[in-house]
């Protein structure tokens, strides 16, 4: 479980039961720190890369996120259109959730 993601799961609970039940299980995973300077200086490479193709990216969260699990080889398990286009040009490998 990455941190950005651990943030971005945490933040869309509304209720504060649901939130510490939620981190309670999260915190099981094996935890990762998604960001740092190569990976930062990384994901700006991979927004311009994409912007050059006419390729918006959203948001800084998702272009860390994405770069993170290209560099170390992990899978990203998502249902967001966001991370389509990390996919089909930059190499991110993703889990088939059925979308």
């Amino acid at each position: 479980m990455g941190d950005l993601i651990l943030a971005e799961v945490l933040r869309g609970l509304k209720e504060d039961r649901g939130f510490s039940e939620a981190r309670r299980l999260l915190g099981r995973l094996e935890q990762v720190a998604f960001c740092g300077q190569d990976v930062a200086v990384q994901a700006a490479r991979h927004y311009r890369r994409l912007r050059a193709q006419s390729v918006t990216v959203r948001g800084a969260n998702d272009a860390i996120i994405a770069t993170r699990c290209v560099i170390s080889g992990y899978r990203l398990l998502h249902s967001d259109r966001d991370f389509d286009p990390f996919e089909k040009h930059l190499g991110l490998r993703v889990v088939d959730c059925g979308r």
